[in-house]
């Protein structure tokens, strides 16, 4: 299915949702490993193994890291909302709509060149 067959609003959407999740993504690499304070551990080197787990404590997420994830959150369901929900879909035949839905997906993907 061409990516021009998608109306703009439905584009718009797709691609502000990759651009959020992306953006939480990236976020949440600076978080700490539990949103509530644990403490670490220090596992057993195991049998046939030089691996040995390990993790330092946590702190927990401080009030305005866990107030910008359920923002995160909060904008994520809702741009998936408006993308699932979107009347175009009924105008796909039911057989169609997971590849159309696949396509759009992929619709923002960079184009390769052909060499």
């Amino acid at each position: 299915m061409p990516k021009n067959d998608f109306p703009q609003d439905l584009l718009d959407a797709q691609l502000a949702l990759h651009q959020t999740w992306n953006a939480y993504e990236q976020y949440a690499t600076t978080l700490p490993w539990s949103a509530e304070p644990i403490p670490g551990w220090e596992g057993d080197k195991q049998l046939h193994s030089s691996y040995q787990s390990h993790k330092e404590d946590s702190p927990g997420y401080t009030e305005e890291q866990a107030a910008e994830v359920r923002r995160f959150q909060d904008e994520l369901r809702q741009l998936s909302a408006k993308v699932v929900a979107h009347p175009f879909w009924e105008s796909v035949d039911a057989g169609d709509r997971v590849a159309a839905r696949m396509a759009l997906k992929h619709t923002h993907d960079p184009v390769e060149d052909e060499a």
